[in-house]
């Protein structure tokens, strides 16, 4: 296929054969058009319009400043001076729940029970108290600032008595704790027996705020022990 000529030798010899009225009028032409361009509001206008997105204003800031939000006080602090911000510490009580300790032959010499972690500022209390009913011990185990979850401590209370219990005359498979009423100083209370039976050997552990504690009361019921072990908690705990 041929290769298509360039039409710019043609349109030159045209350009030059056309009358010299006609190339006037043509250049008038074109620059009448130029002026009426420029004058034009309306193409004026259409540019002002185009380039309007880059010279418009930032829109207004919000009402409230970013840092309002982070400098707000939060609303469910609890007050300095509340349970929940001060805690409650444990006491070696010389009576607990009518009970009175064991001091003399008979007392405890050591802690029998792995109380867990220990920090600067952290009360243990650890002693056995006489039942008057039964004449037979209660061993009681507790601490109080507790820098990990109090309910995490209790578990771990109770798994270490639960062994003492077993290697001291407790038989039989663990019974899931239950729930049982805590009294004034609030938290929770559980107890589980040693094992399932009308008088058997029974644990109870409390954890609230700040402190755990357990308790092995022997051959007993579960809502005995639970109700004694509030009694005592009175008195152990402030």
């Amino acid at each position: 296929m041929p290769t298509p000529r360039p039409h710019t030798a043609r349109t030159a010899r045209t350009a030059r054969t056309l009358p010299a009225t006609r190339v006037l009028l043509a250049a008038g032409t074109l620059v009448a058009a130029l002026a009426l361009t420029a004058c034009d509001p309306e193409g004026a206008d259409a540019g002002a319009d185009t380039a309007a997105p880059l010279s418009a204003p930032p829109s207004a800031p919000p009402s409230a400043p970013p840092s309002a939000a982070l400098s707000a006080p939060p609303s469910a602090a609890a007050p300095s001076g509340s349970p929940a911000a001060a805690g409650h510490t444990l006491v070696q009580a010389a009576k607990a729940g009518g009970l009175p300790a064991v001091t003399g032959e008979g007392a405890l010499s050591d802690v029998p029970v792995d109380p867990g972690e220990m920090r600067d500022g952290m009360h243990l209390v650890a002693g056995t108290y006489r039942a008057a009913a039964t004449g037979r011990p209660v061993l009681v185990l507790g601490v109080d600032s507790v820098p990990e979850d109090p309910s995490k401590r209790r578990e771990h209370l109770w798994r270490g008595l639960i062994d003492y219990a077993l290697q001291n005359g407790s038989t039989g498979t663990p019974t899931t704790a239950k729930p049982y009423p805590s009294g004034p100083l609030g938290g929770s209370v559980e107890c589980l027996s040693l094992p399932e039976a009308p008088t058997t050997d029974v644990i109870c552990g409390w954890a609230d705020t700040s402190t755990a504690a357990v308790a092995l009361f022997p051959r007993t019921t579960p809502a005995e022990a639970a109700r004694l072990f509030t009694a005592m908690r009175a008195d152990l705990e402030h």
